[in-house]
């Protein structure tokens, strides 16, 4: 069957590769991929799959079925891309490749559902838009859309090869002090210069990082400082990504920081508030299992050097899902030389086009093929 997967996979090849094409040339922002979900329900229509667009409270959300049956098997695509390329850094551009992931797992879907009949299984494909900002994947899963799933299926264009990535959780987190404004030359004891306690909080923050550990990592810049020299700014505000290698880190680092805060608050007199700006993301628990079926075929499709990620990396709302059903989510090397790195101008060359045929190729076949050992308990 290995056989007629790969056989299947490079005939419809092309079809694939326009998918990816198109959403390489129209790329839009997280929240906003209106063309693009409505190029790829259209191509799943065709292609046999039952369409639910827009799916649950997100408008650019999809989920795309084929078949009725049990186990249910689900391909991941995502489609939203990023600001700032271009000579003038004013362009979007699909610098993670996303249309490459939605190409992907669109081809794994229809190449599997072409062996089976709508009674054996549920391949189901779903549509998760905003990954590079709000993480539309959790409020999936706060919705419960993958409450009947039982295996999850996804990969991504890296600079290596590795079967389990090491995603960190991290929650995203923004703090906003309010002061009171006076001229900074002729009245400065009238003011409260909540600058004064950003920056407090960031001195702060560089004395907590000597006790930090290596797993641990938070990065901010500040929103707003004021809008003239010569005024104490009355509003400041700053946010931050907080990462480390789980949820529970994740949240004693988030506690120690709005103490932090507290602090600056105590120290000017300006008053602070905080609101997390963006979902909430989980580390990835990969499934080992289904992690195994990906090499055994990825060795079988000419792939055989693996890379252990031996420190933390980014993080992805692929996390939240791997904390409630199966997932194999495995990053396949470009094959650049020097490694070029996602969100980089130069990963642009490799996410579409030729020098992308023979990844997407691998990884519809890889999946497909994982998918059935799934179903078939191999």
């Amino acid at each position: 069957m290995k056989n007629e997967i790969q056989a299947r996979a490079r005939e419809w090849l092309p079809r694939f590769e326009e998918i990816s094409e198109y959403l390489f040339s129209h790329p839009e922002l997280g929240g906003q991929e209106e063309k693009a979900c409505q190029y790829l329900t259209s191509f799943l229509e065709k292609n046999g799959f039952r369409i639910e667009y827009p799916y649950g409270s997100q408008s650019t959300a999809f989920r795309a079925e084929f078949g009725h049956g049990n186990p249910v098997v689900a391909f991941l695509a995502e489609y939203d891309a990023l600001p700032g390329y271009g000579e003038a850094h004013d362009q979007i551009a699909h610098a993670c490749g996303h249309n490459w992931i939605a190409a992907s797992s669109v081809g794994a879907a229809i190449v599997l559902s072409s062996f089976l009949s709508q009674e054996d299984v549920k391949i189901v494909v779903i549509g998760t838009p905003a990954e590079e900002s709000i993480g539309g994947k959790c409020v999936l899963v706060q919705e419960g859309a993958f409450c009947d799933v039982d295996a999850v299926f996804q990969m991504h264009l890296a600079a290596r090869t590795v079967l389990m990535p090491k995603i960190q959780a991290m929650d995203s987190i923004e703090f906003e002090f309010f002061g009171k404004a006076s001229h900074a030359a002729l009245a400065p004891e009238e003011g409260i210069n909540a600058l004064d306690a950003v920056i407090s909080l960031f001195n702060g923050l560089n004395q907590m990082r000597a006790q930090l550990s290596k797993e641990d990592s938070i990065m901010g810049i500040i929103t707003n400082g004021g809008s003239t020299c010569n005024i104490i700014p009355e509003y400041a505000s700053c946010q931050f990504y907080v990462r480390s290698c789980s949820r529970k880190r994740v949240d004693a680092l988030v506690k120690r920081m709005i103490s932090l805060a507290d602090g600056a608050s105590l120290m000017t007199g300006a008053k602070m508030s905080y609101r997390f700006f963006e979902q909430s993301f989980d580390s990835l628990v990969a499934d080992r299992t289904l992690s195994q079926y990906m090499k055994e075929n990825l060795e079988l499709l000419g792939v055989h050097e693996f890379q252990e990620m031996e420190e933390w990396g980014g993080s992805s709302d692929i996390g939240n899902v791997s904390q409630v059903v199966p997932c194999a989510y495995v990053e396949l090397d470009t094959g650049a030389v020097p490694s070029v790195f996602a969100h980089e101008e130069a990963f642009l060359d490799l996410v579409h086009g030729p020098k992308a045929q023979k990844s997407l190729y691998i990884a519809i076949c890889a999946m497909a093929m994982s998918a059935w050992d799934f179903l078939n308990k191999k």
